[in-house]
């Protein structure tokens, strides 16, 4: 208490208690800088999502389950093609609506009876999704409103093997949100199922 009330009465004590504390303090604040971008850091996920063995299992399992029983090797749901002219600042963005979408879409449909796991799985990924209930595009929303209307025409073009086809992919959907959102890239790219 004597140490501040002597460093109020002289000012190269404040310029002093200013530099050595004050200022540490600011440039190691956790806040954004004015006109800084907080949507970059909004659309990203913890690796550690992604490191729960229970889940990947479950995940995983249920996609070899429903992909044992798809008829249709020539077509595919989560790929590439989703990043067609997609900056990779939105890659996030992209996969997080693909996982509404198959969410909504599928899992929590009729398909949820007919395999193990679907509940447990479709929890995880809406979890994820409200993660990122902060993540926003950047730029033109154009290309990724195609491509996500290309998904779901595709699945809807392939009827109830649609569905199966999604199911027998979250594997691929697990990795390429991973891969998004994480910025973890794994040597060789993105698996891709043959």
């Amino acid at each position: 208490m004597a140490y501040l009330q002597t460093l109020s009465k002289s000012f190269p004590g404040w310029v002093f208690f200013c530099c050595c504390c004050c200022l540490p303090l600011l440039l190691t604040s956790s806040l954004p800088l004015k006109g800084a971008s907080t949507s970059h850091h909004a659309c990203r996920l913890r690796k550690i999502n992604f490191q729960q063995p229970y889940i990947r299992n479950r995940t995983y399992t249920l996609a070899k389950m429903a992909s044992a029983s798809d008829k249709d090797t020539d077509n595919r749901l989560i790929g590439q093609q989703l990043y067609v002219n997609i900056k990779e600042n939105n890659r996030c963005y992209l996969m997080k609506r693909v996982v509404e979408i198959v969410v909504k879409d599928v899992l929590l449909t009729e398909v949820k009876n007919q395999y193990p796991y679907v509940e447990e799985v479709a929890q995880f990924l809406a979890s994820l999704t409200s993660e990122l209930s902060r993540c926003k595009f950047s730029g033109n929303r154009e290309h990724i409103e195609k491509n996500l209307e290309q998904m779901k025409n595709k699945m809807e073009q392939l009827g109830e093997n649609g569905k199966t086809k999604a199911v027998g992919e979250l594997d691929l959907l697990f990795d390429y949100m991973e891969n998004a959102c994480t910025g973890i890239t794994k040597k060789g790219g993105n698996k891709e199922k043959n």
